[in-house]
């Protein structure tokens, strides 16, 4: 009993953390690594001991519930509020994602680090460029990002949350994450540009855009059906693409 109990807390502590689902971090990431510099793709090989980018998009979910890695639990979100703006909104104390993908990017850049630390660090904004542009990431605290917003996925309880991470994606499109990159990793290079403009505020500010919408549009018990995956998958697509154009651009500035 003892044991099944902490297993539950574990699984509500864990829901808060995950997006996308590891196909969406692996897309994002697949899209990332697709459009490296040569250049950059050489040094990122080195610093990963020969694994790609993908092969790392969702280790820092799985890291963040261990021991050593518990400081990075709050690093995955940036809760704003219903009311609230970026600027308003009171932060984490603990550091949320905003803050660490500016930390890791100002440290990459720096070439202070040892190799371990470089390696980590890369680790981790892999994953954390994902995170960000998943709209229920920047959702309400007060309903712990959506986690508390009950639906029904077609027949099955869930929650507005976890539709986000995997089924409302997973619906939309059963495509490996190298078919992902295939469909929608079409721009020419003017308007990846254009996508890539900005900084990682910006790309907080925008999706939070989305995830307004997105409460607006899901209020409590909203039955998700063909419909709503219809409205939504060409979203989760521009979101999938701009977190993986702007992953290879910051990690081209930083190596290339």
């Amino acid at each position: 009993m003892k044991k099944l109990l902490l297993l539950a807390c574990w699984l509500l502590a864990a829901q808060h953390v995950l997006a996308w689902g590891q196909k969406g971090h692996d897309v994002t990431a697949y899209i990332a690594e697709c459009n490296l510099t040569p250049e950059a793709a050489e040094k990122i090989d080195k610093v990963l001991g020969g694994h790609s980018l993908v092969y790392y998009a969702n280790w820092l979910d799985n890291a963040s519930h261990t021991p050593e890695y518990a400081y990075t639990k709050t690093w995955h979100y940036l809760n704003i509020d219903e009311g609230e703006t970026l600027e308003t909104m009171p932060r984490n104390p603990d550091g949320d994602v905003l803050e660490a993908v500016t930390s890791l990017v100002e440290r990459l850049k720096s070439g202070e680090l040892s190799a371990e630390e470089e390696t980590l660090a890369l680790k981790m904004l892999i994953h954390l460029v994902g995170d960000m542009h998943c709209p229920m990431h920047t959702g309400h605290l007060s309903d712990r990002g959506g986690n508390q917003r009950p639906v029904m996925m077609f027949s099955n309880p869930s929650n507005l949350h976890s539709i986000f991470d995997t089924a409302v994606p997973e619906a939309a499109h059963r495509w490996s994450y190298t078919e992902w990159q295939e469909q929608i990793d079409r721009l020419g290079d003017d308007e990846a540009v254009l996508v890539q403009a900005g900084e990682p505020r910006d790309w907080v500010v925008e999706t939070y855009g989305i995830c307004k919408e997105i409460y607006d549009f899901t209020p409590e018990g909203t039955k998700v059906s063909y419909d709503y995956v219809a409205k939504y998958a060409p979203i989760i697509e521009q979101q999938f693409l701009r977190g993986g154009l702007r992953l290879a651009r910051l990690l081209n500035e930083i190596y290339g």
